[in-house]
């Protein structure tokens, strides 16, 4: 075994006699550092850990437990393994010792034989720990690019179904792109409230961002005949176009049916997808959910998806102002729209005026 392949022991003694045995005896196996005293131990050790430490109690200035005590208190040295050595026996001698961290508790005449077998356990033990130390940062770091993998395996999948509805409604244009960008805006003005902010940490908001773009992915079932008809619906034509919300929620349930553990991001898609269009006050489609049965990411969606529709330039209407778009939301507060997610959206209209204007459509 080479040099730097050989463990490293500190021995930490006043003794010359005794550290001239302990060299003698550990030298052929590992390698040695050696300290006379407490203060040019904790020098040594702070400046490269060694994989165990023998310790003297009884030394002048700063003793045994003492040394102890500074190398368990610094993050560098807290996890090597300390044994005792000490011409003290009493048992609550070794009970000081084990309650500092120390390991195991050699009494002198030091019997070399068991000297041997005892550092021969904790260094066996120590290198143990930094090889299970060690892979355990392998595979974090494995599990970060793993994750990251997946995160953009949800936002090309996102995208993906997103652009099928996009494709079929001419009018869409960057709909998906304001309407996610307004649903985080809301979800930041929300968080700290106390009736969301136990719903709205920061993993669910980026699953409410992330989820945002499938909210008409149901479209991808309404007829060309309706979805792009150039001008107001019937009543029968408003009917079949209703059930994008249901349409959206089968879409997505088919996808989670493939995954072998939920997803939260197609669990959260799936709400918005199903309720956004729901009212406050239970006269909304397509189930007529009314108040807090109504998930939270889907009242968001109703505020962001209307505000996007009024100011919107259609073949049937005018856009309107901003300023409009905001007098109309306002007079649907505690009907259409949750009143809470409503006052969030008054304090932060001119975050979604911004966004609308960096964002907007060619006819815009």
């Amino acid at each position: 075994m080479s040099d730097a392949d050989r463990a490293v022991v500190l021995i930490v003694d006043d003794t010359a006699d005794n550290i001239t045995l302990l060299t003698y005896l550990l030298g052929a196996q590992y390698k040695n550092k050696v300290a006379t005293s407490g203060q040019k131990a904790l020098q040594i050790a702070f400046r490269d850990p060694p994989d165990l430490i023998l310790l003297d109690i009884m030394m002048p200035g700063m003793d045994g437990y003492t040394v102890c005590r500074e190398l368990k208190a610094n993050p560098k040295t807290r996890d090597v393994p300390v044994i005792f050595l000490t011409a003290r026996s009493q048992e609550d001698d070794e009970t000081r010792g084990f309650e500092l961290g120390a390991v195991d508790y050699i009494t002198k005449p030091i019997s070399p034989p068991i000297l041997m077998a005892r550092v021969q356990t904790q260094i066996s033990l120590q290198q143990a720990r930094k090889s299970l130390a060690k892979h355990n940062e392998e595979l974090e770091v494995l599990v970060e690019v793993r994750s990251r993998q997946l995160a953009g395996l949800q936002d090309s999948l996102i995208k993906a179904m997103a652009s099928m509805a996009e494709t079929r409604d001419n009018e869409t244009g960057q709909h998906i792109r304001r309407t996610q960008l307004y649903m985080q805006a809301l979800a930041e003005r929300l968080k700290d409230l106390p009736q969301f902010k136990s719903f709205l940490n920061e993993h669910m908001i980026t699953m409410v961002y992330k989820s945002a773009p499938l909210h008409d992915i149901g479209k991808v079932g309404v007829p060309d005949r309706i979805l792009l008809k150039p001008g107001r619906l019937d009543a029968q034509e408003f009917e079949e176009i209703k059930k994008h919300t249901i349409y959206g929620r089968d879409t997505i349930m088919a996808a989670e049916k493939e995954l072998e553990a939920p997803e939260l991001f197609l669990e959260v898609a799936r709400d918005i997808a199903f309720c956004h269009h729901e009212k406050w006050d239970g006269s909304g489609y397509p189930s007529g959910f009314a108040g807090e049965s109504i998930p939270i990411p889907a009242r968001m969606m109703a505020v962001a998806d209307v505000y996007d529709a009024l100011i919107a330039k259609r073949v049937y209407k005018d856009a309107m102002s901003h300023e409009q778009a905001v007098a109309t939301m306002v007079q649907g507060k505690g009907t259409h729209f949750c009143p809470y997610i409503l006052d969030a959206f008054q304090d932060i209209a001119e975050e979604f005026r911004t966004i609308a204007i960096a964002h907007q459509d060619d006819y815009m």
